[in-house]
């Protein structure tokens, strides 16, 4: 059974417990009156999202960024039972982050797990949401505590992420066993990664693994606005996530878009996404610029989905699925003979398909 955990000032817990108590309510008596937003959806899942889309507009809202992070966790929904995962902080000359260890271990890979947030975040419900992912793939999952905006704008996040790439390697993780994996800014940081790795004179993963990725920082396809109504991230945010991403470095789109970069002979990259999220078509329009290239590049779209629906585990078919497939792509790009297997480029006349075996 679901449940809330409260934390924080008084204030904040107040408004967060009124304010899935209103979503609750709205979504129920609309269903009980006419139709839901989305005819696929269960309750829930419009609860999920009316509720943090209110999150980020009241936390977006706060003159004090710490004071916006400090209520955006201060209510955290709990979806799934407690995962079988022992959570402990880097230890002394360690990258500053978190390891997330399943006390069941199934394969042989070691993920490398950007946290997403715009840049801006690092909520409560993004460490469940690593710890569940854990749990589900049986796989030791490092996820860097990287310097966030707008206190440190680009290029910190990066060279975070180049060290805890480069610590990784040097202390025994095999390139051919390492999968970099994110979310949303944290999927947009993964592309840049693995586009800078070469660079860095540092050896490939296995696999890069982006969901619900930020693909260009500017403005991109008709869903960027367009699916406002249904997401839980509105347009409007990318475009302050982005200034913040740039603070006063002057810094171009283009520097900072992975749609922008050379993926050409580089680790293949699995995408997610959902086809009722504000990124859809940039995150379309990525995988159709890095085929073009020659890259190695797999899409698949859940045609009723939000912005990282996988956070909703086992509670949502959807969600269990894409979880299933990244597991998929893992497997088929860290065991033996698995790389020789189909990785299929985009149909050209359909974007969207099933991982083969």
């Amino acid at each position: 059974m679901p449940k809330t955990i409260l934390q924080g000032r008084f204030r904040h817990k107040a408004r967060s417990l009124a304010a899935i108590l209103l979503c609750s309510a709205r979504v129920l008596a609309g269903r009980a009156v006419s139709r839901p937003l989305v005819a696929e959806w269960t309750p829930l899942f419009e609860i999920g999202n009316l509720f943090w889309r209110g999150q980020f507009n009241h936390a977006f809202a706060l003159a004090d960024i710490a004071e916006a992070r400090a209520y955006f966790d201060s209510l955290v929904p709990v979806l799934d039972p407690a995962p079988d995962v022992d959570i402990r902080p880097s230890l002394p000359g360690e990258p500053r982050g978190d390891w997330f260890v399943p006390r069941s271990r199934r394969g042989g890979a070691t993920l490398l797990y950007l946290h997403g947030g715009g840049y801006t975040f690092y909520a409560a419900v993004t460490r469940q949401f690593i710890a569940m992912l854990a749990d589900w793939l049986g796989l030791p999952i490092f996820a860097p505590d990287y310097r966030l905006t707008p206190e440190h704008p680009h290029p910190a996040q990066i060279e975070d992420a180049l060290a805890a790439y480069r610590f990784l390697i040097d202390h025994g993780t095999d390139p051919a066993q390492l999968v970099v994996c994110g979310d949303s800014a944290g999927g947009h940081l993964t592309l840049m990664t693995i586009a800078k790795l070469r660079e860095a004179g540092l050896p490939l993963p296995a696999i890069g693994i982006a969901l619900s990725p930020w693909t260009d920082v500017g403005r991109r396809g008709a869903s960027q606005f367009g699916n406002d109504r249904y997401d839980l991230v509105q347009g409007y945010m990318t475009l302050q996530f982005a200034e913040w991403l740039k603070g006063s470095g002057g810094f171009s789109d283009a520097e900072l878009s992975p749609i922008c970069q050379d993926f050409r002979g580089l680790a293949p990259l699995y995408l997610q996404a959902g086809g009722k999220e504000i990124l859809v078509d940039m995150v379309r329009d990525f995988a159709r610029t890095a085929q073009a290239q020659g890259a190695r590049v797999r899409l698949d779209v859940w045609e009723h989905m939000t912005h990282e629906f996988h956070a909703h585990g086992r509670d949502l078919p959807d969600s269990r699925d894409a979880l299933d497939r990244i597991g998929a792509a893992i497997r088929w790009a860290t065991e033996p003979a698995g790389g020789e297997r189909s990785f299929p480029p985009i149909p050209q006349t359909e974007l969207d398909s099933l991982l083969e075996g």
